[in-house]
């Protein structure tokens, strides 16, 4: 196997595995950004699943070829919902964020797999989709030498969306309005209320964003990697998001930055047993290879980069 083998298996793979990362690590950045702390991002990320993979089983018939990007719209619109519970708890009842998140992973998790076990005769998994994501190549742009085969030859549709809310996202955060009162909430919210800005309003807002993009990040991952729902479905990707959001330093660019890093960490360990030299590592190292990367780069960067001043704290209008 040549070297440029090796890469047109490890680069699609990588873009793969982190897209869903990008999602939910995008809307991580907008609730920080807003002063809120989402440690719950890996339960809605499972509550995204199980709903994504539902409605895939409920309409797959009626739909056809359109029942992935509808079950990726009914779990936005259903984390989006149940994010509520977070915005409630930390936004109007100023209760602790990182509880609260920890309260929503729980919940999330314990709540999707009652749900099994009541709609799947007491299993404890879903029946596999008949309609997952498919692969397809990008005409003209696949035939570019070299390039067209690492990054337009077999791509997702959502892998594309994801790049492309990455854009979205810099530029919502950074040249509109409602991006400069979004940081102004998460950086000095009362002198943002002093102009005028609703801070409660724009920290639900943004938490609510966060909640339908780490549902879009649970469907797309379970729709095209493990094809049904279990307990097992999503174990630790809600975390490495929140990783790859600290690690980019609570930018939408530098969250795929690391959100790229992490899916090659996820790709290695899945098929680094047959790529030359890397298989030669014992399986066990590389399978926990994503999570010690994770580990490391809090460790290494959470010092260093700069979370938004008011972060975590609960804003009490007239109280400094």
């Amino acid at each position: 196997m040549s070297f440029l083998d090796v890469l047109y298996i490890i680069v699609p793979s990588a873009i793969l595995y982190a897209t869903p990362l990008i999602f939910t690590a995008i809307g991580g950045v907008f609730s920080e950004r807003s002063g809120v702390v989402n440690i719950g991002l890996e339960g809605l990320m499972v509550f995204g699943a199980f709903v994504g993979i539902y409605v895939n089983l409920t309409y797959s018939s009626e739909f056809g070829a359109a029942t992935p990007w509808l079950s990726m719209l009914a779990a936005l619109v259903a984390c989006m919902l149940f994010s509520i519970i977070h915005a409630v708890a930390a936004i109007s009842f100023r209760a602790d964020q990182v509880v609260s998140g920890v309260a929503i992973n729980l919940l999330g998790l314990s709540a999707s797999l009652f749900l099994v076990r009541l709609m799947f005769d007491g299993r404890g998994q879903t029946d596999i989709i008949d309609q997952p994501f498919s692969r397809f190549g990008i005409p003209v742009l696949e035939d570019i030498p070299f390039i067209g085969r690492l990054f337009f030859h077999e791509v997702y549709g959502p892998s594309i969306l994801a790049f492309v809310l990455v854009g979205v996202a810099w530029f919502v955060l950074f040249k509109t309005p409602f991006g400069l009162r979004l940081r102004a909430v998460g950086e000095h919210p009362m002198a943002a209320d002093t102009m005028g800005v609703k801070v409660n309003r724009m920290r639900y807002i943004a938490v609510l964003i966060s909640g339908a993009l780490a549902g879009l990040g649970g469907a797309f991952y379970a729709q095209t990697i493990t094809h049904d729902f279990s307990h097992s479905t999503i174990v630790g990707q809600g975390f490495m998001a929140l990783a790859a959001m600290i690690f980019g330093k609570w930018h939408p660019v530098g969250a795929m930055g690391a959100a790229l890093f992490f899916g090659l960490a996820q790709t290695l360990s899945i098929v680094g047993s047959t790529i030359p030299y890397i298989q030669e590592v014992p399986a066990v190292y590389l399978q926990i290879l994503p999570y010690v990367l994770t580990i490391l780069a809090l460790a290494g960067f959470i010092g260093k980069a700069t979370a938004p001043k008011a972060n975590g704290q609960p804003y009490i209008k007239g109280k400094r």
